[in-house]
């Protein structure tokens, strides 16, 4: 019997225990598969028999290996030649894996920055043309939103229409899978390529949305495709790797395809291995660690090779992933900064735990009121739609110019600002999130005012807010690390106007340490979070800042609420089982759960 299979007893049971004494079950809902040892253990009261409900549209995976009669005279029938070839076949499986998520990222790459390079080269143009002539400026503006807003219609109709489960990052419902789950189609062929186009537009169509997270569910389907070697769309059996066509099976390799996305969005090898234990698999061991780390090692190495080509310089490996923050100059900080970090943690744990607080909310609406597949296209254009107004009001209405030249600026914007001056709010609402990211992380601290980042923060966090959720694909991290870069900088300014230099190394620290506050904050993920930002930055001087800030901004952040992943999940309803049981059910004796009179069978039924 599975795990699921185990909960589902076991919470069938509790209700009717419970049913008997006509009262309301009040039980304790862990933190839904984290490995940290701090529960957000939360009281939450359910109404006699709704266990029940909640579980019934879901079946669980046999993770078990039957150790019947038939199982153990195959294995004795079997030859030590058989077990080396069973071995050999899963390093090869990891490989394809490793190998065709990269391909993979690097399409979804490719098509985002050639399509959003075609959109802002366009726009700029007719910005240009008639930015100074009177009463023209609307030009520009309609086109800019009906650009995003046909994209983002576009992602949002292969989604609602084609395969809904894949909107989002895909992370929630993966570690359901791994967790023993089965989520309908979560790794079927056409999830995964509605997947990859649907994020292509929605990330070009504008929205505050990254494509890091999709990656990880499409490096799951490819790896649960390939272990298989059939195909169930076009009904073709290719009669390839037969011995992993069990659940146990598919499920190692789901973790290190999960771990593989990971690999290739950051450039993070070990960090896809921590993710996929910490976030992802409920079962593991020894042989499975290598095997996802091989996995994860040649989805980077592949990725580097097909980029470097893609530039230019075959061979040349230094594409660390998909998002390249830049590479950063050691800086030093000092112990007497060590308080304002652990300071910054603090708000991120309060920031990320109300970004989930709305977003919930957000969730529960949509669920309740935006059901119909027409009604949740036309929410992702709506989004879209504002966005594109509240980005070009930002930069019409409340921009800041600088002379050209004064700050490590890569191409500049002018907009509405003089001959020889870039606009500020365009050049972090004009371009992808990704050059937004690096912009934020290197430049010097003249460059960003004040007033530029106290307005850019609030809008694009409640952007980011109302985006995550909606029936695109989606990514989170890099929105939110596009948000806690932005206060990061913010709260440096407002330190270095009251305190002297030396107590303020640098603002592109402060941008880090609030980009690695804000993620751990949403997210809740504490080991694997910080590993894949400091291989991600490529900077091992952040390691302890941000080992700092991350965990005390789950540490706070849990004081309110859970990551979102885990309440997206319990939103959800899926009957996931967490690492610890729950607390009522502990000292429960099966004389306590059984019905009376005992149904039963006779050995011969009339």
């Amino acid at each position: 019997m599975s795990r699921s299979e185990r909960m589902l007893n076991d919470m069938s049971a509790e209700t009717s225990s419970l049913l008997r004494s006509k009262k309301d079950v009040s039980f304790y809902s862990g933190s839904m598969g984290s490995t940290s040892s701090i529960s957000t253990t939360k009281q939450r009261k359910i109404k006699p028999g709704r266990l029940q409900t909640v579980f019934s549209k879901y079946e669980s995976l046999d993770y078990e290996v039957p150790e019947n009669e038939l199982y153990i005279e195959e294995y004795k029938a079997s030859t030590p030649k058989h077990h080396i070839r069973i071995g050999m076949s899963r390093w090869i499986v990891m490989l394809l894996v490793g190998i065709m998520t990269a391909l993979v990222a690097v399409f979804i790459d490719i098509c985002i920055v050639e399509l959003s390079t075609w959109k802002y080269s366009c726009l700029h143009g007719y910005f240009d043309r008639y930015i100074s002539e009177e009463g023209k400026i609307l030009i520009p503006f309609c086109l800019w939103i009906a650009m995003d807003m046909a994209m983002v219609a576009f992602a949002a109709f292969l989604v609602s229409y084609g395969e809904p489960v894949a909107a989002g990052s895909g992370i929630p419902v993966i570690k359901c899978f791994l967790n023993g789950v089965k989520i309908p189609h979560v790794v079927r062929l056409k999830t995964l390529v509605i997947k990859a186009v649907g994020v292509i537009f929605a990330v070009a169509g504008g929205l505050a949305v990254g494509k890091e997270g999709p990656m990880i569910h499409s490096g799951a389907v490819l790896a649960a495709g390939i272990s298989q070697g059939r195909s169930i769309l076009f009904r073709k059996d290719f009669q390839l790797f037969e011995n992993f066509r069990t659940d146990h099976e598919k499920r190692d390799f789901v973790s290190g395809g999960a771990a593989a996305g990971v690999s290739a969005a950051f450039g993070a090898p070990v960090g896809g291995v921590l993710f996929s234990l910490e976030e992802g698999a409920s079962f593991w061991n020894q042989s499975l660690t290598w095997r996802i780390f091989f996995a994860s090692v040649i989805s980077t190495f592949s990725l580097n090779w097909l980029l470097s080509i893609y530039h230019g310089h075959s061979g040349e490996l230094s594409y660390p992933g998909l998002i390249n923050f830049g590479t950063f100059s050691d800086i030093k900080y000092s112990v007497y900064e060590i308080p304002f970090l652990l300071f910054m943690g603090l708000i991120g744990g309060l920031l990320g735990a109300l970004f989930n607080f709305i977003n919930q909310k957000l969730t529960v609406f949509r669920m309740r009121y935006i059901k119909s597949a027409w009604k949740r296209v036309l929410e992702a254009v709506v989004i879209a739609a504002i966005t594109t107004c509240a980005s070009f009001n930002l930069i019409y209405y409340y921009d800041v110019c600088q002379p050209n030249g004064v700050n490590n600026i890569s191409q500049p914007l002018r907009f509405f600002c003089k001959d020889g001056e870039y606009s500020l709010m365009g050049t972090l609402l004009f371009r992808r999130p990704e050059e937004s990211i690096k912009s934020l992380f290197h430049t010097t601290q003249a460059t960003y005012t004040f007033q530029v980042l106290a307005l850019f923060f609030p809008v694009y966090f409640l952007l980011a807010t109302w985006t995550y959720g909606a029936f695109v694909p989606s990514g989170l991290f890099v929105p939110c690390i596009l948000t806690g870069a932005a206060w990061g900088r913010l709260f440096a300014v407002f330190l270095s106007t009251f305190l002297p230099n030396e107590f303020v190394s640098d603002t592109c620290l402060y941008a880090v340490v609030g980009a690695a506050a804000f993620l751990g904050g949403v997210v809740r993920m504490t080991i694997s979070l910080t590993v894949i930002l400091m291989e991600a930055t490529r900077n091992i001087t952040y390691g302890l800042p941000m080992m700092l800030v991350i965990m005390v901004a789950k540490w706070v952040g849990d004081l309110f609420n859970e990551g979102l992943y885990d309440i997206h999940i319990r939103l959800s309803r899926v009957p996931i089982l967490g690492w610890d049981p729950p607390q009522m059910v502990e000292g429960l004796n099966a004389r306590n759960i059984m019905n009376k009179p005992v149904c039963c069978m006779n050995l011969v039924e009339n």
